[in-house]
């Protein structure tokens, strides 16, 4: 209920007088609501999830890449979050069909994510109108993109190989062929306030699972995921540059999946450690935080 009554506070009346203060609280309060997702998946559920690749530096301001294999990748990028102290912060481009969602659509609007209708022409204006609204170096932020636009589906990777192969691109199995308008664009506005990027690859062990699956401990019993992180230095300026670049990484997302798939994980597996109690259960939501898990044992 806090969350309820914090929420007007800090998403309106705050935001009149200063959109970095009310951002920052705003943050505070959904970041210790989300901590909840990975206690439910980590501890209650007890999904195994496997970090690889690069360790991090905590706190990083970051653009974030993925690939999309299911419709709950986007919540397991709050466990690498939370560990980097910036769960509260993280912000998506998603479908605009998502802020519809009860519950989810009603923080997802306040928390400044972005709504995309995958279609540029509509979706160039309100990207550039939201992104410059983030380029404070001393606002905290991950904003987490999905270039593929939709998730994996054999239907879907089929239209992407034929696209691909009549336009003379790189036929991928394992992901779909990516979107580059709306990184470029995100890239373009964000780069100078940035730390770094993350390139995320994420596999599941098993089969992928669905929301239902994710909330009630059905599935995944592993999750796996990779992480490099990319020097801004080494992406380049211009769009066909860019462009050109994120196809390069979508390749290399491609063999690694396929690795993954012939030996059942990723290269340099360990990066983080198990996720600590305390980090999912602050002090101050303590109460709301057991009251929520009941809810979502019990019911």
């Amino acid at each position: 209920m806090m969350l309820v009554y914090c929420a007007p506070f800090t998403a309106v009346i705050l935001r009149i007088f200063s959109i970095h203060y009310s951002r920052k609280a705003t943050s505070f309060f959904f970041g210790s609501w989300l901590a909840l997702w990975p206690f439910l998946f980590e501890k209650i559920n007890k999904t195994k999830v496997v970090f690889s690749g690069e360790a991090v530096p905590a706190r990083e301001r970051v653009l974030l890449i993925a690939n999309h294999r299911t419709e709950v990748d986007w919540m397991y990028l709050w466990d690498l979050a939370l560990r980097k102290g910036r769960l509260g912060y993280i912000k998506y481009v998603l479908k605009s069909s998502l802020m519809k969602l009860p519950v989810f659509g009603w923080a997802f609007h306040i928390l400044d994510f972005i709504s995309v209708e995958r279609k540029w022409e509509v979706d160039k204006s309100t990207m550039c109108r939201m992104l410059s609204t983030f380029t404070d170096p001393q606002d905290p932020m991950w904003l987490a993109v999905f270039p593929e636009g939709t998730d994996f589906t054999e239907q879907k990777c089929m239209r992407s190989q034929k696209y691909a192969a009549e336009n003379g691109l790189p036929i991928l199995k394992n992901v779909l062929l990516p979107k580059t308008r709306g990184f470029h664009a995100c890239f373009e506005a964000l780069r100078s306030s940035l730390d770094a990027v993350y390139d995320v690859t994420i596999c599941y062990k098993h089969r992928c699972p669905s929301l239902m699956d994710n909330v009630f401990g059905v599935d995944p019993s592993e999750v796996h995921i990779h992480v490099r992180r990319i020097p801004l230095n080494e992406i380049p300026t211009s769009e066909d540059e860019t462009a050109a670049w994120l196809m390069k990484t979508f390749q290399l997302k491609d063999h690694l999946l396929s690795d993954f798939r012939a030996e059942g994980h990723f290269p340099r597996q360990g990066t983080e450690g198990d996720l600590p109690m305390w980090k999912c259960l602050d002090p101050k939501f303590f109460n709301f935080s057991l009251n929520l898990v009941v809810y979502l044992v019990v019911y």
